[in-house]
């Protein structure tokens, strides 16, 4: 399953995963998010990055987040 994800590996090493989810806001609205894990997640797991976003690494942590580029 993990050749089927989206990997990234940030500058300490550690292997991130790509997934999505739709989620429903307060207000009933619904919205697309990304969010990286360090494992793969069976139904969430996406295989490309989406158009119009590049992978960027918090500071401290090297947490990788979805930007738009």
């Amino acid at each position: 399953m993990a050749d089927q994800a989206f990997s990234y590996t940030n500058k300490k090493g550690q292997t991130y995963f790509l997934h999505t989810r739709e989620v429903t806001l307060k207000n009933g609205r619904k919205q697309r998010i990304y969010y990286f894990a360090r494992d793969v997640r069976a139904n969430d797991a996406i295989k490309d990055i989406p158009g119009g976003y590049k992978v960027v690494e918090t500071e401290k942590t090297g947490l990788p987040l979805l930007k738009k580029a």
